[in-house]
């Protein structure tokens, strides 16, 4: 499923519930509008059934993944990243990377598909390597991504875009060598989040179903082949 296709069935879903202008059209691109991309979100926010994970789901996530939480160590990671330099249209590349960002969480082969999305957009030279930036430690990343990728125990694509000196960047978290091992009590939260995530993106998945069954039997032109999501 390509991120235009999941774009366009939402951004037609937001017209249709009155929080997108009738008159908003998709670019030749297939990338929608900032006007588009806000709607889009709040449409998501308002819609989706997320489940949230009680403790006992989250004890037993952690008891069976503990070495994928702890402080420290080092970090595989992966990137996109969009630059942005003096005369680049902020805006528009921002909702471009959001719509990107939400192709790939919905991604049925995440690496493949993370790969050749960093080969075509990335500014980065690790784009030519599919984004990798191999194995890296805190030092080695302007603070303010360390802060995202170190601070956040999990692992997986990040939910939301980081924003550094250099631009904005999608990122996906592949291990983690972790220096300790932390408690459950620190850990909670992190568990927590991972377990919302994978909620999320399976709520989003029976979304885009039951959108793209509505488009068909109207006689749509947007089909929506759904993947099946692998954390």
């Amino acid at each position: 499923m390509s991120a235009a296709n999941v774009a366009e069935l939402l951004r037609r879903e937001a017209q249709r519930k009155g929080l997108l202008a009738a008159d908003d059209r998709a670019g030749a691109d297939g990338v929608v509008s900032e006007a588009a991309a806000m709607a889009i979100e709040a449409l998501l926010e308002r819609e989706l059934e997320v489940v949230e994970p009680d403790e006992e789901a989250c004890r037993r996530h952690y008891a069976a993944h503990a070495s994928r939480f702890g402080a420290g160590g080092r970090v595989h990671a992966r990137h996109i990243l969009f630059a942005v330099t003096p005369g680049v249209a902020v805006a528009p590349l921002a909702a471009y990377a959001e719509q990107l960002l939400l192709g790939l969480r919905c991604a049925s082969d995440r690496v493949s598909a993370f790969a050749q999305a960093a080969r075509r957009n990335s500014n980065c030279p690790s784009g030519a390597d599919g984004g990798d930036l191999g194995w890296i430690v805190a030092r080695d990343c302007a603070p303010e991504f360390a802060r995202e990728v170190f601070d956040r125990p999990e692992t997986g694509l990040l939910p939301r875009l980081v924003r550094t000196r250099f631009g904005l960047h999608i990122v996906d978290v592949v291990a983690r060598e972790n220096g300790e091992e932390l408690p459950w009590e620190e850990v909670r939260e992190a568990v927590q989040q991972e377990l919302r995530r994978r909620s999320w993106v399976t709520a989003l998945r029976r979304y885009l179903s039951e959108l793209s069954a509505k488009a068909e039997s109207e006689g749509g032109e947007v089909g929506v082949m759904l993947p099946i999501y692998s954390a």
